[in-house]
């Protein structure tokens, strides 16, 4: 029986660990022809490593997701390879907390530039891909922190709103030309990221031991616990596969009942 991803070239930023490897993986074992890319060349060889050993068909790739020409030299690899690029996740994506009043330009300009500026390059950088084929997917990684706004967590906040608000434009824009634009927002996941948040939270004084910022966000988790990576993988495979053909312009809240919206 073919996987519901079966033949499409599918590319994955931020995909070297946590979420994207998860997808990455889980897509490729659904038929999917896969690329892998990280800001870290070793990190995305690995997971392709992993693909292929399973079987499947895996590109490893490397860019800064913040640098336009670094994103296109990487697509056009991955088209090379692959003759076209299907489906888009925008994944990259990093936070550094810091109290609201100690938020400097440097802290702001860092996280928005991975998480918002890297959104929209690799949303036009894949539809000047798409448009030519016809048409494809393009899908962002929110947050609930696109939702609502967290004191340490203000400019990873903004940025994930701007990627709500990027999802809905190029939604809009591209319409058009047969491209879905479509994101998810996860809550907590246990992923690096989150327990890089663990120790950068200590630091910054909001929380005291190892994984109290952990059990308190996941306290009010409708769900009783905070995801695994592999609870995301539906979501993943239903907007990147034809099961979402006539869905545009969303963003799907996977939080285990965190925001209510």
């Amino acid at each position: 029986m073919a996987g519901r991803v079966e033949g499409k070239s599918i590319l994955i930023t931020g995909a070297g660990s946590g979420l994207g490897r998860v997808f990455a993986q889980g897509l490729a074992a659904e038929g999917a022809r896969v690329g892998v890319l990280d800001l870290r060349l070793d990190a995305a060889e690995d997971v392709a490593a992993s693909i292929v050993a399973a079987g499947g068909e895996a590109l490893a790739l490397q860019a800064d997701v913040s640098q336009r020409g670094q994103v296109a030299a990487a697509m056009d690899r991955m088209l090379s390879r692959f003759g076209g690029l299907d489906v888009l996740f925008n994944n990259a994506g990093f936070n550094s907390p810091m109290h609201f009043l100690d938020v400097t330009e440097e802290n702001w300009h860092a996280v928005m530039d991975v998480n918002a500026l890297g959104t929209l390059i690799g949303t036009q950088e894949g539809a000047r891909r798409m448009v030519p084929q016809g048409g494809g997917k393009i899908i962002n990684t929110s947050s609930i922190a696109g939702r609502q706004g967290y004191p340490s967590f203000a400019p990873y906040c903004a940025s994930k709103f701007a990627v709500n608000a990027l999802t809905q434009a190029a939604a809009r824009a591209l319409a058009e030309h047969n491209i879905t634009v479509n994101a998810f927002a996860p809550g907590v996941v246990v992923t690096p990221l989150w327990e890089q948040l663990d120790e950068d939270l200590m630091a910054i004084g909001d929380a005291q031991r190892p994984g109290q910022a952990l059990e308190e966000f996941s306290a009010g988790i409708l769900r009783g616990h905070a995801a695994a990576p592999e609870e995301l993988v539906g979501t993943a495979l239903y907007l990147a596969s034809s099961d979402s053909d006539y869905l545009t312009g969303q963003v799907l809240m996977i939080d285990g009942g965190m925001v209510l919206v």
